[in-house]
């Protein structure tokens, strides 16, 4: 049983600590201490409603020797509403109570190896079966931390197996849990009154809904009756049970979808490895910072020790939802609204992480915590969390996309190091002054503190930007003999001298806003090979803030990285048309037509090489200067975004006809004319987010 709550305000000690720049740091003052995050009404349903029949249930009544479970002893405890027969969450939970306590004393009755003998078999139409032994090992184990990570790990399980199941008979597996249970399909498969079962259990806020107030960090560890651990593990096994007996009448078998892989965590990797001494400094600070609420240092005790164990999913896991659970006490405190630090009712949202990391608030007004806590720590949280190229780590693992044996030690210790930052952001000046002795911890702090995002479309592009130019340089490695030379020299005509005349033309007036201190010498003439790798490259240092960017910025964004992304395909065939070709013409293997094409191709390259790296130019410029698209009335954007399709559009013509199999080299002239042109004019027209920038700058010197 749980102990009863006293639900109070929210308060932490003086933030002397900065994770990037913001406001001035603030008193948070601690009205009384916080001894429960469940509402009344919810505290209720989990900690007491479960618990107020006290008859015995006949275990054999429920599953028999064989491990097989009795579902209509199950679904005969679920409740009904008259008169339109919808589920009665509280009776249901109230008449369940005693056989999940039956089922609980059952498996601690058993040894380990009768469980697997038992139900082993039952779980294999999971795709993490051996996750179940370890569910068992937690509740013989009675550590509340324990068996409230392996009630969310059984949940996450759980959640990916029922929709493998879905996907025998569905299309598209619901991305939300209850929509997943509400399903039709799993009610053809399972049978409705079992899937009320799972609904009491994990799929409404209307029941206990375990998985989302574990997951959302409301419930602390002695908050969550062991017991119904062990009602979701069997619930699993019968689930199998049901799962083979459809399987020998439709004879279908199930195929378990892929795990995902984390994407781009090599981006992510900005706190160096954690040492023993970092671990010492979190101990330490998890009773020290009023970041963690006493009830939560349990949860974070284990996760040093699954760290320390090297099981990182665990880890991970663990502070996932204690990081939610801090930054919504901080988010109900700054925002002065300490109702928000409860569970909701039904008819109620939660406060999680995705109202704690937006920019308003459901009322409409500005959401203080990312002016509190800085940028640099919102787009730590924003890059793990929100940014859909990047990990998501908390979703995947939540809904069982991850595989928790291969969840990377890279992923665990970041999250580790953020959270180490953000508790001595917490801690008061003592405390303070004795850990910033240690080199290690004020690495971590000053790295915290110059984060930038690194999986916005912003950073994205910078990437594709630099690799493309990458690309590009290859180009000039093969050297060409002289009598090509001569002959593609003749085979330049008036059309390719005017491509040139306009690159130079469009260069200088780039050139011109190029930001002064990072600016070519030779602005007024044309841009040496060796100095575009530079110029490029400290334009794709300089920061651009993308918090919160509206739709208009991502739009042009996403048009930025599609051209960018072409360029790179051109740059791909040209560098593998040129080394084949070379080859073939040192080899003497080229007929006379192909030598011609041949050449056709080495004036082409000469000209597209300065074109590409003229986009490449422009688009670098455009992102420094991307927040200027703000400033852009209707229709202005509307011709900004038409231009950049018609450039986007020339780069997929451009991969059309370099491709091996076109060799169209000779109509890339023309239809690299009719896109400077295009350029030229538009740069006239002095409607670039570049001249937006200079007017700006011009008003600010005036």
């Amino acid at each position: 049983m749980c102990a009863a709550p006293r639900h109070s305000g929210l308060g932490c000690d003086v933030i002397s600590v900065s994770l990037g720049p913001g406001p001035d740091l603030m008193e948070i003052l601690i009205e009384d201490p916080v001894t429960t995050c469940l509402s009344p009404s919810v505290y209720d349903m989990i900690c007491k409603l479960g618990f107020e029949f006290k008859e015995n249930c006949d275990i054999n009544s429920i599953v028999n020797h064989n491990g097989e479970l009795c579902w209509k002893t199950i679904t005969n405890c679920v409740s009904y509403t008259d008169p339109d027969q919808s589920l009665n969450y509280w009776e249901s939970v109230l008449q369940l109570g005693p056989v999940c306590e039956a089922i609980h004393l059952h498996f601690l009755s058993l040894t380990k190896g009768q469980f697997e003998i038992q139900y082993a078999p039952w779980f294999q139409w999971t795709s993490f079966p051996e996750l179940f032994p370890e569910v068992f090992d937690a509740l013989g184990s009675l550590h509340s931390a324990a068996i409230s990570l392996s009630l969310m790990k059984l949940t996450s399980c759980l959640e990916r197996a029922l929709g493998d199941a879905f996907l025998l008979i569905g299309k598209e597996c619901p991305f939300l849990l209850r929509d997943l249970l509400a399903s039709e399909e799993l009610a053809h498969i399972f049978g409705q009154p079992v899937m009320d079962v799972l609904k009491v259990f994990i799929g409404s806020p209307c029941g206990l809904n375990l998985r989302n107030i574990l997951w959302h960090g409301f419930a602390s560890p002695q908050e969550i009756p062991p017991k119904y651990c062990s009602m979701i593990l069997l619930l699993t096994a019968g689930l199998g049970q049901l799962l083979e007996s459809y399987f020998q009448e439709t004879k279908v078998t199930l195929v378990h979808r892929s795990f995902v892989t984390l994407t781009n965590l090599e981006d992510l990797i900005v706190f160096p490895d954690i040492t023993y001494k970092i671990l010492s400094v979190l101990e330490e600070m998890m009773t020290k910072s009023t970041f963690i609420s006493k009830i939560m240092v349990p949860y974070w005790e284990i996760a040093l020790m699954k760290f320390k164990a090297h099981r990182f999913a665990d880890c991970a896991i663990l502070l996932l939802t204690q990081l939610e659970a801090g930054l919504r006490r901080v988010f109900a405190a700054v925002n002065k609204c300490p109702d928000r630090l409860l569970t909701a009712e039904s008819t109620t949202l939660y406060t999680t992480f995705d109202e704690i990391l937006a920019k308003h608030l459901t009322s409409g007004r500005i959401n203080q915590l990312p002016l509190f806590l800085g940028e640099p720590a919102m787009e730590f949280l924003w890059d793990f969390l929100n940014y859909q190229e990047g990990p998501r780590i908390r979703d995947r693992l939540s809904h069982g996309e991850i595989n928790f044996s291969e969840f990377p030690k890279e992923a665990a210790s970041q999250l580790l190091a953020f959270s180490v930052v953000l508790l001595l952001r917490f801690s008061d000046a003592a405390v303070l002054a004795t850990v910033k002795e240690e080199a290690a911890v004020m690495l971590l702090m000053r790295l915290a503190e110059g984060y930038h995002s690194h999986c916005h479309p912003a950073f994205q592009l910078k990437k594709q930007v630099l690799s493309c130019e990458e690309s590009i340089r290859m180009w000039p490695l093969l050297p060409l003999p002289e009598e090509p030379c001569q002959d593609m020299a003749r085979m330049e005509d008036s059309e390719t001298n005017a491509c040139y005349s306009l690159i130079t033309k469009i260069v200088h007036e780039l050139c011109y806003h190029v930001p002064e201190n990072h600016r070519a010498l030779s602005v007024f003439g044309d841009l040496p090979a060796e100095e575009w790798p530079p110029l490029l490259y400290a334009l794709c240092n300089m920061h651009v803030s993308t918090l919160f960017c509206p739709r208009a910025m991502l739009e042009v964004l996403g048009v930025l990285r599609s051209i960018t992304s072409h360029c790179q395909c051109v740059s791909s065939q040209v560098v593998t048309s040129l080394q084949l070709r070379h080859q073939q013409w040192e080899e003497r293997r080229l007929r006379s037509r192909q030598r011609r094409n041949y050449l056709s191709m080495r004036a082409s390259i000469r000209l597209l090489s300065p074109v590409l790296y003229l986009i490449l130019l422009l688009i670098a410029l455009e992102l420094v200067n991307i927040h200027f698209v703000h400033g852009k009335n209707t229709y202005d954007y509307q011709q900004y975004l038409k231009f950049f399709k018609s450039v986007l559009q020339y780069s997929e013509n451009l991969v059309a006809y370099t491709r091996p199999e076109k060799n169209k080299w000779r109509e890339t002239i023309s239809l690299t004319h009719a896109a400077l042109m295009k350029i030229w004019t538009f740069s006239e027209k002095k409607q670039m987010l570049i001249h937006s920038s200079k007017k700006s700058t011009n008003k600010a010197i005036l």
